[in-house]
């Protein structure tokens, strides 16, 4: 059995046990360096896209929450109040409401806190818009705004964890995959910070 206070060596050739408790996903990381053609778009009735103002942590987390719980995103939960604002505040972070007929129904976070990049952050649907085409309706415009502030590149990651046409998304989109990684990290169901019953298609190892 692995020693859970043992330091994690990853075995870059088979398989590399993990303590009890951790999770690991394999990351892919694509980037864009040109703008890209839009997307055709379908099912757009009703759809807006507008950048929250002034975005409050509690109503943030709870949006988080409702796009991202099913894929096990966790990081902006584990954040102070006063470190998710420094964030959220930050004039070089926006982050744009996906809306249908006024609902909110998704979101996608720009990040241009390093110079001459842009990443997207976060990109994700409420589980009941997903291969709507709301998708390709969020990604063009933010896209747009990207681009429009002349950036080096645009680059996004997504990992296992997610919705199984993530990658293949990007792609349309018109990002390439230039680098992949594998990530490991404590259950955040396990942390009390996501549902347990969450992203059951990964499996909680430990914490019985």
């Amino acid at each position: 059995m692995t020693d859970p206070a043992a330091p994690l060596v990853l075995n870059l050739d088979g398989y590399t046990p993990l303590p009890r408790g951790k999770i690991a996903a394999v990351v892919t990381l694509l980037e864009m360096t040109a703008p890209p053609a839009p997307m055709a778009e379908r099912g757009t009735d009703g759809l807006t896209l507008e950048p929250a103002r002034a975005p409050d942590v509690n109503w943030y987390r709870a949006l988080f929450r409702r796009v991202g719980e099913e894929w096990l995103w966790f990081s902006r939960l584990a954040l102070s109040d006063a470190a998710l604002n420094a964030i959220l505040e930050d004039p070089d972070v926006l982050v744009l409401v996906l809306k249908k007929d006024g609902a909110e129904v998704g979101f996608i976070e720009l990040d241009a806190r390093v110079p001459g990049e842009i990443e997207l952050a976060f990109v994700g649907l409420v589980p009941d818009m997903v291969g709507s085409g709301a998708g390709r309706f969020m990604m063009n415009r933010a896209l747009a705004l990207a681009w429009a502030r002349r950036p080096r590149r645009v680059h996004v990651h997504t990992c296992t964890h997610d919705r199984q046409g993530a990658v293949g998304f990007y792609l349309k989109a018109g990002f390439r995959p230039y680098a992949s990684a594998v990530e490991v990290v404590d259950d955040p169901r396990l942390a009390g910070l996501l549902a347990r019953e969450a992203a059951p298609h990964v499996p909680i190892v430990g914490g019985e």
